[in-house]
């Protein structure tokens, strides 16, 4: 469902779907080729907008909110996560039930663990493996692990035009 609040109503690109079970509301902007599954929220209720990049897919019972936030191209935001912070970098993934706080920056081709917690004000170099309650970055992601993550977004763009083109 994608639904105007006030004067703000969202702006997806004809190339991206959004299931009609998700719930996309106010200041937000979907790039090409995006993907929003079924039980994902994306708030755009506050100062400023909430803008996806190409590429971007956001999977099911995650919820995106927050004032400024930039999420770059070519990222994964795995199930059942929380996203509320500034900018996740192109080509990074979040991992299934993680959380990113207000205020987090995270650099270019980042992997965030499953269950960890981004705390507030963290910035996150290029490249960073991050786990943990709190996170804190362990190492540089391999070559191999980039690939991947890379590979997993251009995947679901794949798994998305199924949908778009059902129908559904």
């Amino acid at each position: 469902m994608i639904r105007s609040l006030g004067d703000k109503t969202p702006r997806v690109a004809e190339t991206a779907w959004v299931s009609e079970f998700a719930y996309v509301v106010g200041d937000v902007e979907i790039g090409e080729y995006c993907s929003i599954w079924p039980g994902v929220t994306i708030r755009g209720d506050g100062e400023g907008k909430v803008s996806l990049g190409n590429y971007v897919n956001v999977q099911e019972g995650s919820v995106v909110h927050g004032s400024d936030m930039y999420i770059e191209d070519y990222v994964t935001v795995g199930h059942c996560v929380v996203v509320h912070c500034d900018r996740v970098g192109e080509g990074s993934l979040l991992g299934n039930n993680c959380t990113v706080l207000t205020d987090v920056t995270l650099g270019k081709q980042c992997l965030v663990a499953a269950n960890s917690v981004v705390l507030s004000g963290s910035k996150v170099p290029d490249r960073s493996f991050v786990t943990g309650v709190p996170g804190s970055v362990k190492r540089e992601i391999t070559d191999r692990q980039a690939k991947s993550m890379r590979q997993t977004a251009e995947e679901l763009v794949e798994r998305a035009k199924v949908f778009r083109d059902s129908g559904l």
